[in-house]
């Protein structure tokens, strides 16, 4: 795609997406898939570089289901989005990516009553309407973005990047 058909991604929001560390920090955004092992090698690789830049990285994760080749995938994300409204996002987003091999719904429950969910509230919820548009938001952003065609894909500081995710390729970036 030439420049000037480019479409920017849309910019992070934290009263909507699913954001950590400090706004002033570097950004890297993943389109990603639970049930995607390059997603999980993107994921660690993050949490690696968070770890040794602390303060200096803010890492935001939208939602990129590839249904067709992942059959589990849409209802994970349910899940995650499901127990951020019970206030643990990302404590499911780490239970899903450790155990991707694990992602039926009996799965699911156990890992909502592993993280203390209100179990009949998280039923609801990721069978309902509202966490189904959540998803879809984020998926119709990646799509509006032009960029985003499978998973992971990460943008830094709003930028794709299509080069490799391993931590020292990332350090390099951001240190650059």
């Amino acid at each position: 795609m030439s420049p000037e058909h480019h479409r920017a991604v849309e910019s992070l929001r934290e009263s909507i997406d699913h954001v950590r560390g400090p706004a002033t920090g570097r950004a890297i955004l993943v389109y990603g898939d639970y049930e995607c092992p390059y997603t999980r090698a993107a994921y660690r690789s993050i949490s690696r570089v968070e770890a040794r830049l602390g303060g200096d990285i803010r890492f935001a994760f939208r939602h990129f289901p590839l249904t067709k080749i992942h059959p589990h995938a849409l209802a994970a994300a349910r899940a995650a989005e499901a127990a951020a409204l019970q206030g643990r996002f990302w404590e499911m987003h780490d239970l899903l990516f450790s155990h991707q091999d694990a992602l039926e719904d009996e799965d699911l429950r156990a890992y909502a009553a592993e993280l203390g969910l209100d179990a009949a509230r998280f039923e609801s919820d990721r069978r309902g309407d509202a966490v189904l548009e959540r998803v879809e938001r984020d998926v119709r952003s990646g799509a509006a973005s032009g960029e985003v065609f499978g998973t992971p894909t990460l943008f830094i500081d709003g930028a794709i990047h299509r080069g490799d995710y391993n931590v020292d390729s990332l350090l390099e970036i951001i240190a650059g």
